[in-house]
């Protein structure tokens, strides 16, 4: 995960960079452009300046034509060429690229080059001057070097005022982040968020108080009618129970009487047990039980083993037993324990008589396993109320307690069916 910051700097200073990449040709062209019209401008000064003072020299044509020679020996870039009427023609401006003769170094230079008719004596005159440009790679080279730097104040320059200004900024969202991490409906505190002069902020804080207002009433009616159904509910189906002990107590009843209370007493039963899992499952889901206690899940594993050892014994089921010693864990005890026997139940319940269970513990794994024929449907394996198998003395809840436990805990639970055996490992 990336903060917010770096989401939105990086972008732009991604754009940044293929804007400034992309100047540099601009300001190549530009700067090139600019520099041949200054250059044209330059030859045309100097062709009339020429002109000008040629002509104001006043001499003869023996004189001129001297002259003129020695203009084009001294000055290798101009050349002053005299022309007949017929090739008099308009002025001619372009770049060319040539060689130098006097440098040893083999490489082009680039000229801007002036065609300019001009009349000395009223004579026509072809006069031709060539002026150097700057090189091109070194002018791009400068404009690449220009730009890297202020590219490189930008990128600097942004980090440190995004640095700056997201304390500032960002700081009463971060508060208000505090303030929701400790927040928990089981204190039921009320968070009074700090007011800001962002309007964004303000709105989010007057939102999460609404919500959570919301949330707390919620929580309180739900927690509630918990509270009501355990005690409503309990009640009457403790009394019916005792009614039905003493009918079935009756020597009265016919054989059929006393089936069909049995059967309601087997319903009764369930219901009950239905209730009180349902009833766990809420408080579960409410975060109504303290998981700061320190667990010797050794210890409890063994006590529990111990006490369903009628069960293994019933069904004559071989059980092996690998416990590491010392093995403690942080949570509420009174869950876990029932996550320990709704596995060893669960496993006891599939098992078919004369079979096998095996149950381990090491440093970070309690697993448990039992034989069985054939793998059992993921899908429907920890959902309430689905039936795996013909039992129908189960609840349904069974397994769905033990999901909610191992999510209470952060441990995680999983199912896998390796060489005829069904394998449930929870990871402390």
């Amino acid at each position: 995960m990336k903060p917010l910051l770096s989401k939105t700097t990086k972008p732009f200073i991604i754009y940044v960079l293929i804007v400034l990449a992309v100047s540099i040709p601009v300001y190549y062209f530009v700067v090139d452009t600019i520099w041949q019209s200054e250059l044209d401008e330059h030859n045309q000064i100097v062709v009339e300046k020429t002109a000008y003072e040629f002509n104001q020299l006043k001499l003869s044509g023996t004189e001129l034509e001297k002259s003129l020679e020695l203009w084009n020996h001294i000055q290798p870039e101009t050349s002053i060429e005299k022309i007949s009427v017929e090739r008099i023609k308009g002025d001619k401006m372009y770049t060319t690229e040539k060689h130098l003769p006097f440098i040893s170094e083999q490489k082009k230079e680039r000229y801007r080059c002036l065609e300019k008719v001009i009349y000395i004596e009223n004579q026509p005159y072809l006069f031709t001057i060539q002026t150097n440009i700057e090189e091109s790679h070194e002018t791009i080279a400068v404009i690449a070097m220009i730009t890297a730097f202020f590219f490189i104040m930008i990128v600097v320059g942004l980090l440190y005022l995004n640095r700056k200004l997201s304390k500032s900024i960002w700081k009463p969202f971060r508060d208000t982040l505090d303030q929701l991490k400790t927040f928990s409906l089981n204190n039921q505190n009320k968070i009074d968020f700090p007011s800001s002069d962002t309007t964004e902020f303000e709105e989010l804080n007057q939102s999460l108080s609404k919500l959570i207002e919301r949330n707390i009433s919620a929580y309180k009616t739900q927690k509630e009618f918990t509270e009501n159904a355990s005690h409503e509910l309990q009640t009457p189906l403790a009394i019916i129970k005792n009614k039905l002990d003493l009918l079935l107590q009756d020597p009265d009843l016919t054989e059929k009487q006393y089936r069909i209370a049995e059967e309601i007493n087997k319903a009764l039963t369930r219901s009950s047990r239905i209730n009180k899992n349902l009833l766990l499952l809420a408080k579960i889901d409410n975060h109504q039980f303290d998981n700061s206690e320190t667990i010797l899940f050794d210890q409890m594993l063994t006590q529990s083993i111990d006490m369903l050892e009628e069960h293994f014994e019933q069904k004559n089921i071989s059980v092996e037993k690998k416990i590491m010693p010392d093995i403690k864990v942080h949570g509420n005890s009174s869950l876990t324990e029932i996550m320990i026997n709704n596995l060893i139940i669960n496993a006891i319940r599939h098992t078919s008589a004369e079979g096998f269970i095996s149950i381990q513990l090491s440093n970070s794994v309690f697993e448990i396993s039992n034989s069985g024929t054939r793998a059992l449907d993921q899908k429907l394996l920890f959902k309430r109320f689905s039936k795996l198998s013909a039992d129908s003395n189960g609840s349904g809840l069974g397994l769905s307690i033990i999901r909610e436990i191992c999510k209470f805990h952060h441990w995680t639970i999983s199912y896998r069916f390796e060489n005829e055996h069904h394998i449930f490992s929870v990871r402390l």
